[in-house]
């Protein structure tokens, strides 16, 4: 090898050329089934790189021979599928990336039983003084004993250690120790919008239930310790990484409430100026004070603007909220929260700062209820000319947006993120509004016919998972995580059409679709090798599926499998008592057939466990109602964990 060369997998027949045709390529991606999601070009067996961007494809491998020289890498991509690298439109991935080393993930972890002896587990290393957070990326359906674990079962694994488990919009639970760290008593009154679940004795008993807001859960959350800027910096990495590992190559980050500007922003900002981020990042701002979101946006308007920044950080514009009383909430299972009937004024007004400086922005909005008054107040100044102007606005979630809401969108020039929020919340909103409303939850389809563009993501990390595939299982199939069939077989996307919702679809609202979102000549070189066929495998498979071999402009920034080495180092986890550096990040399946529900002999054992841990859980359950006089009355412990 000269020294200027690349290691690369062993290809046979494919040699550097004598005389490369013009310049040779960084990196060759040979033995491929390319989908480029270019119409034009719909098909490749090999992807020819250069300089970041995609120098060529080729029908088969040797017409891209030409392109091979000394210092070239050759991937031999073993007939695997390749896709455009993936863009999750709203991701709360700078929020995620300062904390993800401190959380305990139960993404994808299939039972209970398991979930609970990772938290016993990781009690065991955690440090005095810190807490353990099981935070997102999980529902009691996805469990094969389909329910939450109880106060009792976190004071067993963790009697010492704080724990605060969130699930979904809707709650929290916290173990003694967590009850105590975060300072509530018996005396400390019930939030607006939240409430502390008391005991007969008046004493907190551990679960804190959004009413209808999360506000209560994401503040008792914010007590808890945080990392240093060296650790946020190594966090922050780790978890691109992550993402980077199911082929996500962009995000769109839709900001949030504790994610203050420019503060918060410091570590990617840090990372893009090294030259380390390898996810793609166009980002929002969100005002976090109530009473003074029109001089936040003033001042911003100001002092930057909505493209500032390069290919791999930038800015995109204002939102998701842009006043606080004009945010709807999330939680299914509650009623629809009613708004302030008068917040249309200030509202007007952020918008029409917004509009008047070129800034375009998203806007967090459930129900139609707040996406009807949120339109009145775009169509006033649209007789002004503001609507549409040129800038470029979303809606986010819109789950109960109406046919009619969705013609005055089109109106308007304005687009429509969805997320799989469903996936976790279905059942719930299925319970509550029953299958003919939640048949439509969200439309996917009548947007598309609509000629709006539609980009797709997860919302994660608080609530879903950041794992993309889940989000496609429930464009593709219409089921939740625990199986629930939602919608009926009109409302399904095709897999090539959903895929678009995660590539072309993502760039189109940031305006970069000119040069990200397929493999075409030119365009940026961002693709994912995938572990299976996402074309060809069974759709219960499909949430099984990662890549293999990620790639952003031109950087292979994940790889494993016959891969493991080509990719860029990153420093080890911190701190090492990190759940992540004993876990990792979303669990892996670990069965034969991957994606949702077990085959053969994995599929025995976990329904093993999971009957197991329910006998012993109703045994529990009747010696501590007095079913069984001989019980001992004083012990809370859940059986299965006094082992």
């Amino acid at each position: 090898m000269s020294p200027g060369q690349q290691p690369s997998m062993p290809v046979a027949g494919i040699g550097p050329a004598a005389e490369p045709q013009g310049p040779a390529a960084d990196l060759l991606v040979r033995n491929a089934k390319v989908f480029t999601g270019d119409p034009a070009r719909p098909e490749a067996r090999a992807v020819a790189i250069r300089d970041g961007r995609v120098l060529a494809l080729g029908a088969d491998d040797h017409e891209l021979a030409a392109f091979v020289g000394p210092a070239t890498r050759v991937v031999d991509a073993l007939g695997r599928r390749v896709v455009p690298g993936l863009n999750d439109s709203h991701l709360h991935v700078i929020r995620g990336g300062l904390n993800y080393v401190l959380e305990l993930r139960w993404d994808g972890v299939r039972s209970l039983r398991r979930a609970l002896a990772m938290l016993r587990e990781q009690a065991g290393r955690t440090p005095k003084g810190q807490w353990i957070r099981v935070v997102g990326g999980w529902t009691a359906e996805q469990f094969a004993e389909r329910r939450m674990p109880t106060v009792a079962e976190l004071n067993a694994a963790a009697p010492d250690t704080p724990v605060f488990v969130l699930h979904l919009y809707q709650s929290a639970l916290m173990n003694r120790a967590a009850v105590r760290a975060a300072g509530y008593t018996r005396d400390t009154p019930d939030p607006r919008g939240g409430q502390i679940v008391r005991g007969r004795d008046g004493e907190p008993t551990g679960v804190l239930l959004a009413a209808p807001g999360a506000l209560l859960l994401y503040s008792t959350l914010a007590a808890a310790p945080t990392l240093d800027e060296a650790d946020r910096r190594t966090s922050t990495v780790h978890f691109l990484r992550e993402l980077n590992r199911f082929g996500l190559t962009s995000a769109l980050d839709a900001a949030g409430g504790f994610q203050n500007f420019p503060d918060n922003y410091a570590t990617v900002i840090d990372l893009a100026r090294s030259g380390e981020l390898s996810l793609r990042i166009a980002y929002y701002l969100f005002p976090q004070t109530a009473g003074q979101e029109l001089a936040d946006l003033r001042r911003w308007t100001e002092t930057v603007r909505p493209g500032d920044g390069d290919e791999w950080l930038r800015l995109a514009g204002a939102g998701e909220n842009l006043t606080w009383a004009a945010a709807d909430f999330e939680n299914f299972a509650e009623p629809r929260p009613a708004l302030d009937p008068h917040y249309e004024k200030e509202f007007e007004q952020a918008v029409r700062l917004l509009a008047e400086n070129g800034w375009g922005f998203r806007l967090h909005a459930t129900y139609d209820e707040t996406i009807r008054r949120d339109l009145a107040v775009f169509e006033k100044l649209a007789a002004e000319g503001l609507f549409p102007g040129g800038n470029r606005w979303l809606f986010d979630h819109a789950e109960t947006v109406s046919d009619g809401s969705l013609e005055r969108i089109a109106a308007l020039g304005g687009a429509v993120s969805v997320q799989n929020r469903m996936s976790f919340q279905g059942t719930a909103f299925l319970d509550r509004y029953g299958a003919e409303a939640t048949a439509r939850t969200p439309p996917v389809r009548a947007m598309l016919e609509r000629g709006l563009t539609v980009a797709a993501g997860t919302d994660a990390t608080r609530v879903s998972s950041y794992n993309p595939w889940v989000s496609l299982h429930w464009l593709v199939t219409g089921r939740t995580v625990g199986g629930t069939a939602l919608y009926p077989q009109a409302g399904l996307l095709g897999r090539e059409e959903a895929l678009g919702l995660y590539t072309r679809g993502g760039a189109r609202l940031t305006g970069e679709e000119e040069v990200k979102g397929i493999l075409r000549e030119g365009y940026y070189a961002d693709l994912a090798v995938l572990s299976e066929d996402y074309f060809a495998v069974p759709a219960s498979r499909i949430p099984g599926i990662e890549s293999v071999l990620t790639v952003v402009g031109g950087r292979i920034v994940h790889a494993e499998a016959e891969y493991a080495g080509l990719d860029e180092a990153v420093p080890p986890v911190s701190p090492r008592w990190s759940p992540v550096a004993h876990f990792g990040g979303y669990a892996a399946s670990g069965y034969a057939d991957g994606g949702y529900g077990p085959g053969g002999a994995a599929q025995a054992d976990a329904m093993a466990e999971a009957v197991t841990e329910s006998e012993l859980h109703r045994r529990w359950r009747a010696e501590r109602s007095g079913a069984n006089p001989g019980a001992a009355a004083s012990d809370p412990v859940d059986p299965c964990f006094a082992q």
